[in-house]
């Protein structure tokens, strides 16, 4: 690829106060592993800056974190926002919509995002909309509540005018499988009505995330040190637990474990040394190795590896996935989770060469002209790039050159292996990938 989106489902670097910026480092190492100090910016111009002067060699294109504007206005708290910390919410993120951000990301079921009311998001996407900025979506729920949350998601949209982008359109766990032609058929009415509304997706029948999103959101108020004493209390951590393992109503939403068990969580990124060689390990085999119970792993996990912990869940169906990548809405999308040194998601290495390769060529889901539009030309108009995406003159030369025998060769088990079939990759003219090498060029910039 030559150009990457940052910043989605409310996870950005910028912006952040003196008192905000821990919070947001904590949130982001979440995720991603340890963020430094010095990976937190006041704004995107500090950001574009640190790009500038480390180089890369790829295009970035960044969203503003719905978690960063809420740290910075109201911290932690699970709580509405009062007038005053909205129009402090919107008027963070308006500085960084001109100073060159292509829209807000959202993440309905990631705590602080997770928080939010209406008046709060339509806000929000109000002020996207006075800069003709794009609003991305992590919805509020992609289990049995994936319709509910498209209608409100559409909500936001149709309130405040903006187009809209829903990230990674699925419906995981087995009880909720054959829901996504239901939930085409709402965006297609959203469509009709004038909304503008599409999505991305990763064509795998398997999502990532932190291991803290095996847990209610309510129980994360107050960042890591809160859960810590929730669970420290054996009377709330026996009601988390028989969330986590039973489901029912003690909170709201579908427990991920209760819908697919924990044979389906894969461990793709530990942290702690003396937990590492568990990676690749799903939690009944690492809980087993160490004598314990899944449960209590999680806890270990918590305490000793600063909720860092990454994981992969194999909770969706391959026709769902199907019926999704070929809709006319659809662009492809990685949600690449990039940990050094882990046994990640193969999506961060597989995805486009899959959707030009095994999915165009041997599984005849595109064809070869729409297979590299939803690529390049159809991301490009969603996020603005007006002068890239198409082959044509007097637009940046961002061009990939591969032969039809290209092929996706990472794996489950073998996660980071390069894709083959790839010769030349240019950004901006510039070639960073010759020959099938990569070159020590640096032609990226922050667009």
């Amino acid at each position: 690829m030559t150009s990457i989106v940052v910043g989605n489902c409310s996870f950005s670097l910028y912006p952040s106060t003196p008192s905000s910026a821990g919070m947001l480092r904590e949130h982001f190492s979440g995720l991603l592993g340890e963020t430094r100090d010095n990976e937190i910016f006041a704004d995107l111009d500090g950001y574009k800056q640190a790009l500038e002067d480390e180089g890369v060699a790829l295009n970035v294109v960044s969203l503003v974190g719905h978690a960063a504007l809420r740290f910075a206005a109201m911290g932690y708290d699970r709580r509405p926002a009062n007038v005053s910390e909205i129009e402090r919410m919107c008027g963070l993120l308006a500085e960084q919509l001109k100073q060159g951000a292509c829209g807000l990301s959202l993440g309905l079921v990631y705590p602080p995002s997770a928080f939010a009311d209406e008046a709060e998001l339509v806000a929000l996407a109000r002020t996207c909309r006075a800069h003709g900025k794009l609003l991305a979506a992590h919805v509020r729920s992609y289990e049995a509540g994936l319709l509910d949350a498209i209608e409100e998601f559409g909500g936001f949209l149709r309130q405040s005018g903006t187009a809209g982008l829903l990230s990674h359109l699925q419906s995981a766990g087995r009880p909720n499988w054959g829901q996504i032609p239901k939930a085409i058929e709402r965006l297609e009415a959203m469509r009709a009505e004038g909304i503008d509304i599409s999505f991305d997706m990763y064509p795998y029948p398997a999502g990532s995330t932190w291991l803290l999103q095996l847990l209610p959101p309510a129980v994360m108020e107050g960042g890591l040190e809160g859960l810590k004493a929730r669970l420290a209390h054996p009377l709330e951590r026996a009601v988390i637990q028989n969330w986590v393992e039973h489901g029912g109503d003690a909170f709201p939403g579908q427990s991920k474990v209760f819908l697919i068990g924990w044979e389906n969580v894969r461990l793709s990124a530990v942290g702690v040394t003396e937990l590492k060689h568990l990676e690749g390990s799903d939690m009944h085999e690492a809980a087993a190795t160490l004598g314990t119970t899944p449960f209590d792993l999680m806890l270990r996990f918590i305490e000793e590896d600063s909720g860092q912990t990454g994981i992969i869940l194999f909770q969706l169906d391959e026709t769902d996935l199907h019926d999704a990548c070929c809709n006319r809405l659809y662009m492809a999308g990685s949600d690449g989770l990039p940990r050094p040194g882990s046994k990640p998601h193969p999506r961060a290495f597989g995805t486009f060469p899959r959707v030009a390769g095994q999915l165009r060529r041997d599984k005849k889901w595109f064809s070869i002209e729409d297979a590299v539009g939803r690529m390049t030309s159809v991301a490009a108009q969603r996020f603005q790039l007006h002068d890239r995406g198409l082959v044509r003159p007097g637009l940046a030369a961002d061009l990939v050159l591969f032969d039809d025998a290209i092929t996706d060769n990472a794996t489950f088990s073998s996660s980071t292996a390069l894709p083959s079939g790839i010769s030349h990759v240019w950004v901006n003219g510039g070639a960073v990938i010759k020959g099938g090498a990569q070159t020590d060029k640096r032609p990226g910039k922050l667009i």
